[in-house]
């Protein structure tokens, strides 16, 4: 499996489905992230990301659960090519996301997104052998429920590894215009193996980073299906 090929990268020209469990610590307070992360490749220039976030959050003893948002990502590859010894592959796209939850569930993570919010996307995939690096940048601005408009600047780095296992690595650092540019950064690693080229599983560890921070730390797992 190449670092390209990995569903890992959201960019990647793949089709896949990841069921995946996060616990993550608010401080004070712990949120339980339940999620089908998939995509689907239409064509072999045009695939489809979906996702589907179930939260139940415990706060000060009272536990309160619904589903909190579904998200729809088409991506176009207009071009692809060489750069010296880096293959490389341009993404333009959008994400939509539909907030299903009311304003009680997980307030400070990751901003109000239980708001609905349109956010065009680009970033660039560059390949050399088993590394990959992808710079990515979306614009996030709600059009129904709180106001939003956030620029979110991603870096991921995909490392294959011997006997079908990968590291990644995925720093985000979000600007909030709306939230005196406040910058609620976070980072995660993972660790995985696919165990044959349709089934995989990896673990995540998570931790928010700065005064802004949306979040302390949080621990996950996955399983993935390509097909």
């Amino acid at each position: 499996m190449s670092g390209e090929e990995n569903a890992s990268n959201p960019l990647a020209a793949v089709s896949n489905t990841d069921l995946r469990f996060q616990y993550i610590d608010l401080g004070g307070s712990h949120l339980k992230d339940l999620w089908v992360d998939g995509a689907y490749m239409v064509a072999p220039k045009f695939k489809v990301k979906y996702e589907l976030h179930y939260w139940s959050e415990d706060a000060a003893g009272s536990t309160v659960s619904d589903f909190q948002s579904f998200h729809l990502k088409p991506i176009y590859f207009p071009t692809q090519g060489a750069w010296g010894s880096w293959q490389y592959k341009l993404a333009v796209g959008f994400e939509w996301i539909m907030g299903l939850a009311d304003d009680e569930i997980g307030i400070r993570l990751r901003g109000k997104q239980y708001s609905d919010q349109l956010a065009p996307l680009v970033g660039l995939t560059l390949v050399k052998g088993g590394t990959v690096l992808v710079p990515l940048m979306q614009h996030f601005v709600s059009y129904s429920g709180p106001d939003i408009s956030t620029t979110a600047f991603r870096l991921i780095a995909i490392q294959s590894l011997p006997n079908s296992f990968w590291l990644k690595l995925d720093a985000i650092a979000p600007i909030e215009w709306e939230n005196d540019n406040a910058v609620p950064a976070e980072a995660e690693l993972q660790l995985g193996k696919m165990f044959s080229p349709s089934v995989g599983v990896y673990m995540d560890g998570l931790i928010g980073i700065g005064g802004d921070k949306p979040y302390e730390w949080g621990v996950g797992v996955g399983v993935r299906f390509n097909y």
